[in-house]
């Protein structure tokens, strides 16, 4: 049986084979070069998207480099990309959205020191079970790169990191597909010195040996899918935490403003605890608590 999204992406799909000059309606028109070359890529992922393994139009890329780790998601959301840029424009609803991931335990807002513009500071724990006064911060920059009725970029860096790691990237791109749909390009990246690199391979070979990222690399004995391993199921993991707290954020939206923190947090959690073997880590009642005392310690204004 098909997937229900499958006939209103193959309609979508065909709009855009029908109207290629256009590029998905009338909306899409009169966007620029980066929203012709983002609807380009959805044209090009079509069929993939249409049969995801992840039972929507969901698909995820990993890439080991020389210097680091990088992980990609691009997904049809089924929300208009009016809405989408309403939730996801300003450095305040991205630091409610990346702490909607276990380990980021605080997020605050402030000003970039040098060159202005705006610094979100995320703390991190290694582990979801540490206090957050073991945590290391993690500043991005935050940067609006394009906000159209057409298109939406949000880049986010940070230039050092911990334990050797550094050149963190968070990047969002999104285009309209017709008026309640959005096509959307997640990126997650960072870089690690060759300390870094070593510690977690030995980690990911020894007490890590059991985690595994989304992408099939071949074949069990018994027949399951063997799923890919070492840094770049590391980097996997990740990416799809953070999406998966991007689609919970916006899932939120629709519901009225004090039911919305309770509402991601259910979102998030069922949404992980679908891909048990690659993100269940915790229970749903031990991350309620975690992340229901860290909103209550924030609005007490108790400092680390």
């Amino acid at each position: 049986m098909r997937s229900p999204f499958c006939r209103p992406l193959r309609r979508a799909l065909a709009c855009v084979g029908l109207l290629a000059a256009c590029m998905v309606g009338a909306a899409a028109a009169e966007a620029g070069p980066p929203a012709q070359a983002l609807l380009g890529t959805y044209q090009r992922l079509g069929p993939q998207l249409e049969h995801s393994s992840f039972g929507r139009p969901m698909l995820l890329d990993s890439t080991e480099t020389a210097d680091g780790l990088q992980g990609d998601i691009h997904a049809v959301l089924d929300h208009s990309l009016a809405e989408v840029r309403a939730a996801l424009t300003g450095p305040a609803h991205w630091c409610a959205l990346l702490s909607l991931h276990v380990n980021n335990r605080r997020c605050r807002v402030g000003k970039a020191q040098q060159g202005g513009g705006e610094v979100l500071t995320l703390s991190v724990v290694r582990r979801y079970d540490m206090p957050v006064e073991d945590a290391f911060e993690l500043p991005f920059v935050y940067r609006l790169v394009t906000a159209t009725p057409d298109q939406l970029a949000v880049e986010m860096t940070a230039a050092s990191g911990p334990l050797g790691t550094s050149n963190y990237r968070v990047t969002l791109e999104a285009v309209a597909l017709g008026r309640r749909k959005t096509f959307v390009h997640f990126g997650y990246a960072y870089e690690h010195n060759t300390v870094a690199r070593v510690a977690t391979q030995a980690y990911l070979a020894t007490l890590g040996s059991h985690k595994i990222g989304f992408t099939v690399v071949g074949t069990e004995a018994d027949g399951q899918p063997r799923y890919i391993a070492g840094l770049r199921g590391l980097v996997e993991r990740n990416a799809m935490r953070y999406f998966l707290a991007l689609d919970a954020y916006l899932a939120g939206t629709a519901g009225p403003a004090p039911e919305q923190f309770e509402r991601r947090l259910t979102h998030w959690y069922a949404s992980i605890d679908k891909y048990p073997r690659q993100l269940r880590e915790f229970d749903r009642a031990t991350y309620f608590e975690l992340k229901r005392a860290d909103r209550q310690r924030d609005a007490a204004g108790v400092s680390r």
